[in-house]
């Protein structure tokens, strides 16, 4: 504690400072260190969500270049293989991307050497019940698909996808952990840290607090009592002055009031009036104009309120629009189904159901017409319904653009008013002038006191300033003590 007594406040802050410093960058230092190890494991997790996505989307394409597969068979429209095709040129490169992702997990990889041949199978056999359906017909190829033959490599397939899936998942799940049982270290030692830091640096704080109260203590005795003389001088150099500023107010004053003769004040007077009665009917004129303005305002706010009225009927029209078109669009989809299945029958049926056949030929497109029609009106309905909802946004934005107008013309209402009050007062202001003007007759007699007044408040300042010096001079030895005691080798 001797030691620590002998410091100066310098070495004192620069102590407890680096105190506390230090715990601060330790506390940042694990800090960043924990925040690294969750961004890395932000980007394992990242990685696990990437790989089931990848596995769903295995499994997903699969499905639809059955789906692709079967409504070919069905309806001998090779718009239906797009999906097919588009199946076996992105699953090469959708296992590719799951082996880099899974590059670290020997396990994975297994599965995914283990579901490649399968799907390789797979795609190879809808790929031969396509080629049957173009060169046999439809009976062929569908006694191929009631086969099943494609269906226990399809079980395998969902069975693979589900191991991995569920891998995934573990793996996931144990990352999340990984990552809040950082995330509660690091909230911890931030905590605990922090707490650790302020009672450090409170310590210290109250080591230099005592410290320094201890040596001065007595040298603010010292002050205390030079203070306690510097002040009864100062309150009676405060007295003269205020004395002295009192008389030299009145004398500036009264020399103010003597530069302006009656005459000129009486003359301004007389003006002033005249213009604030003029002033006063032009506010009246334009007080009745802003009233009217504020009346056309408001009828022009219940237009506008009008116009959003019938824009928003409007737009529950169009949406009643819509949902009629939605039933139509779906006696579309349901007549071209039946019409699918009559050229079924109609196929199975021979020379018999021909006619059959050209009819149901005929209704399809007359479906196909109709959806597309449909489309059609729904993309008008739509652009309707965008150009109601911008108008009603346009409108609102007018209806608030008068609201604010409409206020601010309640206010310049309000400023005519006060401007009428103002320039009443400033006439009343104008006449009292010209009563001041008598009474300037009287301003020399008081310049004599006030010059007398400033004479005697200048003897007395004068005495207590020889006060305030000699106060002055023991307030600088105090100053030396305490530069000493603060700072030692700049005492000399």
């Amino acid at each position: 504690m001797s030691l620590f007594s002998n410091w100066t406040v310098g070495r004192r802050l620069i102590a407890g400072f680096g105190l506390s410093a230090f715990t601060l960058l330790l506390i940042a230092l694990v800090s960043y260190r924990n925040a690294n190890l969750l961004i890395e494991n932000d980007a394992l997790v990242d990685l696990s969500h990437q790989v089931r996505l990848e596995l769903a989307d295995v499994l997903s394409v699969m499905k639809d270049a059955e789906t692709g597969q079967r409504g070919y068979v069905i309806s001998g429209d090779e718009s239906y293989l797009e999906p097919y095709k588009a199946a076996v040129n992105s699953l090469p490169t959708t296992l590719a991307d799951l082996r880099k992702l899974t590059a670290d997990t020997p396990e994975q990889q297994r599965r995914l050497a283990s579901i490649a041949p399968i799907i390789d199978a797979k795609l190879e056999e809808l790929k031969n019940i396509i080629d049957l359906r173009r060169s046999q017909g439809f009976d062929a190829a569908a006694k191929l698909v009631v086969t099943n033959a494609g269906k226990t490599q399809m079980d395998q397939i969902r069975a693979i996808v589900a191991a991995a899936d569920q891998e995934a998942r573990d793996v996931l799940k144990q990352r999340s952990e990984e990552a809040r049982a950082s995330a509660d270290m690091t909230e911890n030692i931030i905590l605990w840290g922090g707490l650790a830091g302020t009672l450090a640096v409170c310590a210290i704080g109250w080591l230099i607090t005592q410290s320094l109260s201890q040596q001065i203590g007595s040298a603010v005795g010292q002050v205390r009592n030079s203070s306690t003389e510097l002040q009864a001088a100062a309150n009676q150099q405060a007295s003269g002055a205020k004395e002295q500023a009192t008389a030299m107010a009145e004398i500036s004053t009264t020399i103010s009031e003597l530069l302006a003769t009656s005459r000129q004040i009486a003359e301004s007077a007389q003006r002033v009036a005249q213009n604030a009665e003029e002033t006063a009917n032009a506010a009246r004129s334009g007080h009745g104009t802003v009233d009217q303005t504020h009346e056309s305002i408001s009828g022009i706010r219940r237009q506008v309120d009008q116009i959003v009225s019938h824009m928003l009927e409007l737009g529950k029209k169009s949406q009643e629009i819509g949902a009629v078109l939605d039933i139509v669009s779906e006696l579309a989809e349901q007549t071209n189904i039946l019409a699918i299945n009559a050229t079924i029958e109609a196929a199975g049926a021979g020379d018999a159901g021909k006619r059959f056949a050209v009819v149901a030929e005929e209704i399809r497109n007359l479906a196909d017409r109709v959806g597309g029609s449909t489309k059609e009106v729904r993309a008008l309905i739509d652009d309707v319904r965008s150009a109601v909802n911008t108008t009603v946004m346009a409108t609102e934005t007018g209806s608030k653009a008068v609201d604010a107008g409409s206020r601010q013309f309640g206010d310049l209402a309000s400023a005519f008013k006060q401007i009428a009050s103002l320039v009443a007062t400033t006439t009343d202001a104008a006449r009292e002038i010209e009563l001041s003007t008598k009474q300037q007759s009287t301003a020399v007699e008081q310049v004599n006191v006030a010059v007398a007044n400033v004479t005697q408040a200048s003897v007395e300042t004068e005495t207590s300033a020889g006060q305030t010096l000699q106060t002055v001079s023991q307030m600088a030895s105090l100053s030396r003590d305490l530069l000493r005691i603060i700072t030692p080798h700049m005492a000399a």
